[in-house]
């Protein structure tokens, strides 16, 4: 899926794949460090190591956003939980491709395939300095809930029941 997004941005939103590890952890760390959060590469963040096996093989899906030169720039993954839950996970982009409607663009095709493969729930864990994510989540309709995140770099969770 190629998108020409608002300002004169191309980019190519496609599935990731396993070779994709190395570039998509240096963007999703980088921009956990902008905001002041910890990567966590043996802990939290395993799941980057092997996409095909943690998001695919459980009916997932992990997209990637690459720049016209080829540069891994956003990342977005689904993953189903064996409750049947899936969870929206590592939403980033790297600040200059901010604002142009691609963060909205990946969450719909996420979205799109919860619903495709009977997802009723979708829940997210955010920390509360991600103030564009959070509008932009809390504007497709998540909610917050109660239930403490897993992750000890978050302080919200969010759910949103499809329809």
């Amino acid at each position: 899926m190629v998108a020409n997004l608002a300002k004169t941005t191309s980019v190519t939103i496609r599935l990731a794949k396993n070779e994709d590890a190395e570039p998509i952890k240096q963007l999703v760390f980088s921009v956990m460090q902008e905001y002041g959060l910890a990567p966590d590469p043996g802990g939290l963040d395993a799941d980057l190591d092997d996409l095909e096996a943690n998001y695919f093989a459980s009916g997932g899906l992990f997209k990637v956003v690459e720049s016209e030169k080829g540069e891994i720039v956003g990342s977005a993954g689904l993953l189903i939980r064996p409750s049947g839950v899936a969870e929206l996970r590592k939403m980033y982009l790297k600040p200059e491709f901010r604002g142009q409607g691609i963060g909205r663009t990946l969450v719909e095709s996420l979205l799109a395939h919860a619903r495709e493969i009977g997802i009723r729930i979708v829940e997210l864990e955010t920390n509360s300095v991600l103030q564009n994510a959070i509008r932009l989540y809390v504007g497709y309709g998540f909610r917050p809930i109660s239930r403490p995140p897993a992750s000890r770099r978050c302080d919200q969770v969010y759910r949103l029941i499809l329809e």
